[in-house]
């Protein structure tokens, strides 16, 4: 049995890891590096974790830290109190340290706070959701027990591809900290390293609380999630609660990239949706959308999956596509965005994308999630989730690319707010689920294989 790493080398590696995280975020924005940042930052956390996770347990942020003690206070996996406060010393010296590093670097500071236009109240809210989302994420493919037994390797790539759907989705509105060691880096920065000098430690506080705030409710979440890793039992309603997060987190990054006018919308979309599969597939199967249920019902090959089940789960999803669509315009002041044909486009080509890369979504979710023969057991979530990069790419600019009824109820909920028609969400949720039904046909005759070996095997 390979012997436990003492605290000192703990302690190294979450320093160095924060101090990466810190130091790249700096790098990246002062030396204005736009629209790939989100991803840079994104890549040094996914391959810090990979490089040290065996080590401290790659978490390099005080909220995760937090959300880990408070999983332990439950009675759940996570760290002791002991572990969580050094740990969190640490992270923050490191941030603050790379915080002088990249302002030296550069002689100029990040500045930290709201985008211009929003309140701190809306900012907050950004923060808090993604630093739930990323504490949520590490608690399900890091900590929950069935996946530490069965030792993914999919961990860095989930929690990696939550900061590139919280970058370029809440970052237009919060600057896209989730991280109180990142929040202090930053404002220290702008101080000349004292608390009293300038205008450091303005925004750090608020934002630092939000955060705090999200850790907690990662915490409260994953044990409602996951009750038999701490003495429960699991139930439906761990199912439905699973299935209301993870199409709540997608709509959500959905509205705030539209509003935000992301260049990178489609891949922060597709990030929080293979995210999210991660990790809740093994709670519900992390369907998030109706026409993925469709077509999973239809398949015939998950005979957990009754009539009465998929029907739960598309209520469920559409009104977290609803709650989801009221956040982000909360968050935006009210404002909302249209459903319905591009310009140039009729109604007609909206049909032909709809069906066709809604198809190529359930048509791949089938393939590697269920399918015995295709399955692919570390690398479904990003198969899935890469699907609405295809599809958003490539119908944006003809229907928006949908692709889930969950999606286009939310917008068009969200919209009659401003004078919309909702009648276009039930245009765009026939189309979606034709889709889905014709994945499931496809699905029937290209894997007709294993159906035909469980026949002779039963004869």
């Amino acid at each position: 049995m390979a012997a436990e790493p003492s605290m000192f080398a703990k302690c190294a590696a979450e320093f160095v890891g924060t101090f990466l995280l810190v130091f790249t975020v700096g790098c990246n924005v002062l030396g204005g590096s736009g629209m790939w940042a989100g991803v840079s930052i994104a890549c040094v956390l996914m391959v810090s974790i990979y490089a040290m996770g065996g080590i401290s347990g790659g978490n390099f942020n005080p909220a995760v830290s937090i959300s880990l003690g408070i999983c332990k206070a439950f009675g759940g996996p996570g760290l002791d109190a002991a572990t969580v406060a050094i740990y969190s010393l640490v992270q923050c010296a490191a941030g603050a340290t790379a915080g002088m590093c990249y302002s030296a670097l550069f002689s100029e500071n990040v500045k930290l706070g709201p985008a211009q236009g929003f309140r701190s109240d809306q900012a907050g809210t950004c923060e808090l959701l993604y630093t739930f989302m990323l504490c949520f994420v590490v608690l399900n493919v890091a900590a929950a027990k069935k996946n530490a037994q069965e030792r993914n390797q999919y961990y860095g790539l989930a929690i990696g591809f939550v900061i590139i759907a919280g970058a370029y989705g809440a970052g237009a509105v919060s600057g896209g900290c989730f991280n109180p060691a990142v929040a202090l880096g930053l404002d220290l920065s702008k101080s000349g390293g004292s608390f009293f000098e300038g205008t450091g430690f303005r925004w750090s506080g608020p934002y630092i609380v939000y955060e705090l705030v999200g850790a907690l409710l990662a915490a409260v979440f994953f044990k409602l999630v996951r009750p038999e890793d701490f003495g429960g039992a699991s139930s439906s309603v761990c199912e439905l609660l699973s299935e209301f997060l993870g199409t709540y987190m997608l709509v959500l990054t959905v509205g705030l990239n539209v509003l935000g006018k992301s260049k990178a919308g489609a891949f922060s979309i597709a990030a929080s949706l293979t995210s999210m599969i991660y990790a809740l597939g093994d709670v519900s199967g992390a369907h998030f959308n109706p026409a993925v249920t469709v077509a999973v019902l239809a398949s015939g090959r998950c005979p957990d999956l009754t009539p009465m089940k998929a029907a739960s789960y598309m209520g469920v999803q559409i009104l977290a596509g609803l709650t989801a669509a009221s956040t982000y315009a909360y968050i935006y002041s009210g404002a909302t965005f249209a459903l319905g044909p591009g310009d140039g486009f009729t109604w007609a080509s909206v049909a032909v994308a709809e069906i066709v890369f809604t198809f190529v979504l359930c048509f791949v979710v089938l393939s590697t999630a269920v399918s015995e023969r295709t399955k692919a057991s570390h690398m479904f979530g990003l198969a899935i989730g890469s699907c609405v990069t295809v599809g958003g790419c490539a119908i944006g600019g003809i229907s928006g690319g949908s692709l889930n009824p969950a999606v286009s109820f939310g917008i068009a909920g969200a919209q009659i707010l401003n004078g919309g028609y909702f009648y276009k969400a039930l245009i765009y949720s026939v189309l979606e689920v034709v889709g889905g039904v014709a994945a499931a046909g496809a699905f029937k005759v290209t894997h007709a294989v294993e159906t035909e070996a469980e026949t002779k095997w039963s004869a």
